[in-house]
């Protein structure tokens, strides 16, 4: 966990809607891979999405201390926690359905295992999965499973 939504100004906590959050690398081909993943589990339309890039995944990064460059981390905001790296990974598979739900089970692994292995595929991704040039314009449908301020 990196943080919990009350360490955030108001302003910022509004934003948040009380909705759960997914924050990706819009540019990172995994990452968005991964937010077309839980796109398409999350059904019952728990989770809210939002680009690192944009003016809410900006403020967020800032709010929390991480770079606003460089984003080696995914946010997901369940309830009142704040996750990153491994554990918002495990966060949005531990919220997803059957048998994704198994896959939550990666926050038990000690932190001197999960965090080595997180940062090596973190700061290889554009060399291994590659680059978008731009982030994705999605169109209206999906525009609507964004958070404000979110694309």
């Amino acid at each position: 966990m990196i943080g919990r939504v009350s360490q955030l100004d108001a302003a910022l906590q509004a934003k948040l809607e009380q909705r759960d959050l997914i924050v990706f690398d819009g540019e990172c081909v995994l990452c968005s891979g991964f937010f077309r993943f839980m796109l398409r589990r999350d059904r019952s339309r728990r989770f809210a999405f939002a680009t690192a890039q944009s003016p809410l995944g900006q403020s967020l990064y800032q709010a929390l201390g991480l770079p606003t460059d460089d984003f080696e981390t995914n946010l997901v905001v369940t309830e009142v926690r704040i996750h990153g790296h491994l554990d918002a990974f495990a966060a949005a598979m531990g919220a997803s359905g059957w048998p994704w739900r198994l896959l939550g089970g990666v926050k038990f692994l000690p932190r001197a295992i999960k965090m080595p292995f997180y940062r090596l595929i973190a700061r290889n991704r554009f060399r291994i999965f590659g680059r978008y040039d731009q982030c994705m314009i999605p169109d209206a449908p999906l525009r609507a499973r964004f958070a404000p301020d979110g694309f």
